[in-house]
């Protein structure tokens, strides 16, 4: 088990450029969802 996690993956870690629009899309949808908690149960919701 050793040799199988010791060897480097070579595509293991890419970092991912990201454009400006794609961030703020991100950072608006985060903003409009809404996580409600009743007995137990988690309803997401997305305000519009």
């Amino acid at each position: 088990m050793e040799k199988i996690y010791s060897k480097q993956q070579n595509n293991s870690c890419a970092i991912m450029a990201t454009s400006k629009s794609t961030v703020q899309f991100l950072l608006n949808y985060s903003k409009s969802m809404n996580v409600i908690t009743y007995n137990e149960m988690q309803f997401e919701n997305i305000l519009n």
